[in-house]
């Protein structure tokens, strides 16, 4: 294991959602928990076993942690592991606090030109590596990607990272697809009140032709019906965005043309790449953090993610830290 000293942890909406509510489906806060889980750091102190890093190490955390080497491991998709430790969700502590211990495995040190707020970025842009590799992007792609929000729009950076020919995405807020348009996308549709159908048929319209992938980020009933019906046949969607456990979709529609449709929980095995495109610049995600705030101010900060404003609220954690 390795102390860190916490420098900038990323607020999300899972984090807001357990303060609010105490619980997501089945993980339920029973004991008071500490929050974050997009974070970065400086190694303090190495255990007697690490070897790759040393005190004064700049790192990236990995949040999720596997607690036996078990089929999942063994495969490489450890993050299906049923007893995976994760940050900040109950039980398991998260690293929203000056200092905080992380197994080293999972501590991934970060180059000299990618800074902390990208080493804390790099756990919502895995939520985009693990998507859009699911979906299957390659060169040449089309791509529908519903919703705005921070994986939205992680998943419009890496979806045109990995050869996209076209990326649309939808959302309620103009501003949000402005944020959108500037970190990449190539069309935006306001939706206000059509029917999935009538979604479905403008982003058929603007693309010119039905997207072979649609990677659905918000959970709403409504959006998920309009990725089936906007899904090329023989296409994929991919399910990213948490709603109601239960909710209706045209799954004879699906079927009968052959779209698939696939889950994705969290991520494995991104950060390397992750750090990667930081390091040579390839990808930006600077323009994703809006807001920044001292760990004194958490709460506003907290309040500030819940009414929904700007893109991603970063929290900074070592006071003695001037850096911008």
């Amino acid at each position: 294991e390795v102390l860190l000293r916490m420098h900038s942890v990323g607020i999300c909406g899972s984090d807001v959602h357990y303060w609010q509510h105490g619980r997501i489906g089945d993980f339920v806060v029973k004991d008071p928990m500490v929050l974050g889980h997009e974070a970065s750091g400086t190694v303090v102190k190495v255990g007697s076993g690490v070897t790759h890093l040393k005190p004064g190490d700049r790192v990236a955390i990995e949040p999720g942690v596997p607690r036996e080497m078990d089929e999942f491991c063994k495969t490489g998709r450890y993050n299906l592991s049923p007893t995976i430790f994760f940050c900040a969700t109950p039980p398991d502590d998260g690293n929203l606090c000056r200092y905080y211990k992380h197994s080293a495995s999972y501590c991934y040190k970060l180059p000299d030109n990618v800074t902390f707020e990208e080493g804390a970025l790099i756990e919502p842009l895995s939520v985009g590596i693990h998507a859009c590799k699911r979906a299957g992007v390659t060169l040449g792609s089309k791509v529908f990607v519903s919703g705005s929000g921070p994986i939205g729009l992680v998943n419009v950076i890496v979806a045109k990272m990995m050869g996209a020919a076209a990326v649309v995405v939808t959302d309620l807020s103009a501003s949000r697809l402005k944020k959108a348009k500037e970190v990449g996308a190539d069309f935006t549709i306001q939706v206000k009140n059509e029917t999935p159908q009538e979604v479905a048929s403008k982003v058929e319209s603007v693309i010119g032709c039905m997207p072979e992938i649609t990677v659905e980020c918000t959970g709403v009933q409504a959006c998920i019906q309009a990725g089936i019906y906007a899904t090329r046949s023989g296409g994929t969607l991919v399910l990213v965005g948490l709603g109601p456990e239960m909710v209706t979709v045209p799954i004879v529609n699906a079927a009968v043309r052959e779209v698939d449709i696939r889950g994705i929980f969290r991520y494995c095995n991104t950060w390397p790449v992750a750090i990667a495109l930081l390091a040579s610049k390839r990808i930006n995600v600077k323009p994703l953090v809006t807001h920044r705030f001292p760990l004194e101010k958490a709460l506003e900060a907290f309040e500030t993610t819940k009414r929904g404003e700007g893109v991603k609220v970063m929290l900074k954690c070592d006071p003695t830290d001037q850096s911008p």
